[in-house]
């Protein structure tokens, strides 16, 4: 994948009124920016064949691209995305009956569940034994969770793991131009300038600026202006911004 250059993705009308009904979220691998910070995640998921004992965990803060990892891979290989807590909704049968490729998100949701614990063993050998593949993500390896199960715990600590590490600068700019554009928010380089100093160092911290920047100009029927961000930035952080 090429390296990222998000200024030219910035559209350069600024005074636009924002649409009260934003896109979805981009999930192509166009839109997956690839930095320092998430190359080596990005090239073990898309080594998927060669996963030891075909399964790895994604590891990452909130909002760090472990979703839309999920859902590049998921594409390429045929496979499919859930939510960790499906495997309570069916047996392992009714789960991999499309495809035998299968990403669990945000898998410590089950940590503590008795039952979810033992229906994810036994989703975890059935896709292994079909010589499937199973992605977990997860914000920390299996090795810190509290897993009941023995069997569960000892095969999952013995998984491959791949971390997001923190944004740096460059993927937080693109980032951010990102999700104006997932909300068709026209905003200028100057803006993304001023926001990168002055925000939380965290891509659910973009995602969440990016948000509050969207209501209040609709709300007030304003574009996305400097004035309007640090109005925002000061808000979000107690009136503490600068």
């Amino acid at each position: 994948m090429s390296a990222i250059e998000p200024k030219a993705a910035i559209m350069m009308t600024p005074k636009q009124i924002p649409m009260g009904l934003p896109l979805p979220a981009a999930m192509g691998r166009e839109d997956f920016f690839v930095t320092p910070a998430n190359a080596q995640a990005l090239t073990t998921v898309e080594g998927w064949p060669n996963w030891p004992q075909g399964k790895l965990v994604l590891t990452g803060p909130e909002g760090a691209g472990k979703t839309h990892l999920a859902h590049l891979w998921a594409t390429e290989a045929a496979g499919q995305v859930l939510p960790a807590r499906a495997v309570l909704l069916g047996d392992p049968d009714a789960l991999i009956a499309r495809t035998k490729h299968i990403a669990l998100e945000d898998a410590e949701a089950l940590v503590g569940l008795p039952a979810a614990e033992e229906a994810l063993f036994h989703l975890h050998n059935m896709i292994l034994a079909a010589q499937g593949r199973l992605l977990i993500t997860a914000k920390t390896p299996p090795a810190r969770w509290a897993l009941g199960l023995p069997d569960l715990a000892s095969r999952l600590q013995a998984t491959a793991v791949v971390a997001l590490a923190p944004p740096d600068d460059a993927l937080l700019e693109a980032v951010l131009v990102k999700l104006f554009a997932d909300r068709q928010l026209q905003v200028t380089p100057s803006l993304i300038a001023y926001l990168l100093p002055r925000m939380e160092r965290s891509l659910a911290a973009a995602q969440t600026l990016v948000a509050d920047l969207d209501r209040r100009a609709l709300a007030g029927r304003r574009p996305v202006t400097r004035r309007l961000a640090a109005e925002v930035l000061d808000e979000e952080s107690g009136g503490l911004a600068e």
